[in-house]
């Protein structure tokens, strides 16, 4: 047997680690890019599908879900693009009723308008009685529609947050009765009872002035329309921590309201009224919103004894003063 020299069973011997270095860093780059497609492709497919469902949200599709599970970022991602997609078809929805009621209540008013203003055009309304009543319905529909026009444009503002706010100190009593009193007349049509409580040590709130005047007419003129013919509204006022609450109470009536849709758009809680008789529906829902841009809250709720009580929150104004003049409860019969 010959002896092989050293020289060359090294050289061999490194030829054949080499071929198998070569062989395993071939597998091992293999399994590599394997590994690389595969999480390539986990990462893809889910970014693939959120931009799928983006174009059709784009294009429309407001039901359009995807299927991302998991807990890892990819997850998260996909389980906030269903929240969004389900808050922008809500959004959708809400847009396609607003604009369904908003034609709705403009219906009726522009019609009388159309009928009686041609009516007084063609000469068909011979006596001076008949046209002296149309007038007189062609100038009260055009109020109604100046004032929902005005209502849609205080809603669209105060949504926007664009709607401007002089927030100064109010003497919160002083202003619910003179409120009181603006709406006697009303009440007194209708029999009802006006009660005023407001203590001697509520300090006055912090408000806007003109925004609080329209939103205490709102709940006074909602209590006087739909509390039973004979009963009494009262309105009562308490401090509650560095706020001062305002609460209107009223007996429900025959159509007992929704407190939690009562803030809502349009919401009538006895439909058969007409929007001539019962407004259009969006005085409270102004209401609220105004109140929320002054840094209070406006809700609903019922008392043990069934009363309808509408709560008025406002931040007491840090530099007003307590009220030096008591509060005589006002009363109308």
């Amino acid at each position: 047997m010959i002896a092989q020299p050293e020289a060359f069973v090294a050289t061999a011997a490194a030829g054949d680690l080499a071929s198998r270095l070569l062989e395993a860093g071939g597998v091992a780059l293999v399994v590599a890019m394997l590994l690389v497609l595969l999480v390539s492709r986990s990462v893809t497919r889910p970014l693939t599908q959120l931009g799928s469902a983006a174009e059709d949200i784009a294009a429309g599709n407001y039901s359009r879900r995807v299927d991302i599970d998991g807990q890892d970022e990819l997850g998260m991602l996909g389980s906030a693009f269903t929240r969004m997609a389900e808050a922008v078809e809500r959004a959708r929805e809400v847009q396609r009723d607003f604009l369904a009621n908003v034609s709705h209540e403009l219906k009726t008013p522009l019609t009388s308008l159309i009928g009686f203003s041609q009516a007084l055009v063609d000469g068909s309304l011979l006596s001076e009685t008949e046209r002296t009543r149309a007038a007189a319905i062609v100038h009260e529909e055009s109020e109604r529609v100046l004032r929902m026009a005005q209502e849609l444009l205080d809603l669209a503002r105060v949504e926007a947050g664009t709607i401007s706010m002089h927030i100064t100190s109010v003497d919160l009593g002083g202003q619910l009765e003179q409120e009181l009193e603006m709406i006697r007349p009303r009440a007194g049509a209708r029999r009802l009872s006006l009660k005023l409580n407001v203590p001697d040590d509520i300090p006055p709130v912090a408000a806007d002035p003109e925004r609080l005047h329209q939103v205490l007419d709102n709940l006074l003129d909602n209590a006087v329309k739909y509390a039973p013919e004979g009963s009494t509204v009262n309105a009562t006022a308490r401090l509650s921590g560095g706020s001062v609450e305002t609460v209107m109470a009223n007996p429900a009536g025959v159509h007992r309201p929704d407190p939690d849709r009562m803030f809502d758009r349009f919401y009538r809680a006895d439909p058969s009224r007409s929007a001539a008789a019962g407004g259009v529906g969006l005085g409270l829902s102004i209401s609220r919103e105004l109140v929320a841009a002054m840094k209070g809250r406006l809700w609903a709720d019922f008392d043990d004894s069934g009363n309808l009580r509408v709560h008025l929150m406002l931040p007491a104004s840090r530099d007003g003063k307590v009220r030096t003049e008591p509060a005589a409860p006002a009363a109308v019969a």
